[in-house]
């Protein structure tokens, strides 16, 4: 598969004939200016939560595209009520769908709609592909126990993790997590993207070396084969 990075915590992957897209802030993040919002292609779109640096280009990419979205019941009928094919899961749900399975796991975070109201609760996925990498995707999340749960019942091959502390895990703590989800390779997201987020990359894939951990930060619109 391959995997590109769209800015914050914005992933799109190519899975076989599959494209798959996570949480997309693209418009409104400055640093991902040279994306082409218009050329996006999406089978699929998976959302964490309902904050809107998760979910603000959903709406547009899924009319455009027809992509259908994958979430949290509440999110999921959020946007099945503006006509879009929607698939509403809850937390230790599983969904199989063309590409493998996604099973829905807990994240320690808050969700609401950017007017405030209920987003439901935050989930993270694991996703498990037909022919290639099983991967987590963590969506904001802060160090919990129930990522233990991940690496007892899959093989994660790489962590999609957040590392920009301050609403969300650092990345000290994003390295217990890899521990606990049983990988070596993180791919850091949720990061730079607003002041309080800013880290330093050297010290950060240094830090992760010295706890024998593999940390990739990808440059916006970057792909890479997985």
């Amino acid at each position: 598969m391959q995997l590109t990075y769209l800015g914050h915590s914005a992933f799109l992957a190519t899975i076989g004939t599959t494209k798959v897209l996570f949480d997309p802030f693209i418009r409104p993040n400055p640093l991902a200016k040279d994306i082409d919002v218009d050329a996006i292609e999406a089978d699929y779109i998976l959302l964490s939560h309902a904050h809107g640096d998760h979910i603000a280009d959903a709406e547009e990419i899924a009319k455009r595209t027809g992509a259908t979205i994958l979430a949290i019941a509440e999110v999921a009928g959020y946007f099945g009520a503006k006509g879009i094919e929607v698939i509403g899961t809850n937390l230790g749900g599983k969904v199989a769908l063309p590409f493998g399975t996604v099973h829905c796991v807990a994240a320690a975070h808050s969700s609401s709609f950017p007017d405030g109201s209920y987003g439901g609760v935050p989930m993270g996925f694991v996703v498990k592909t037909t022919e290639g990498p099983t991967f987590y995707f963590a969506g904001d999340t802060a160090l919990t126990y129930d990522l233990k749960l991940i690496g007892e019942r899959h093989q994660v091959d790489f962590a999609l993790l957040p590392i920009g502390d301050h609403y969300t895990m650092g990345l000290t703590d994003a390295l217990v997590a890899a521990d606990w989800v049983g990988t070596q390779k993180i791919i850091g997201m949720h990061y730079d993207t607003f002041p309080p987020l800013v880290i330093d990359h050297a010290a950060s894939v240094a830090e992760a070396q010295a706890a024998g951990k593999a940390l990739h930060l990808l440059k916006i619109g970057e792909t890479v084969t997985l």
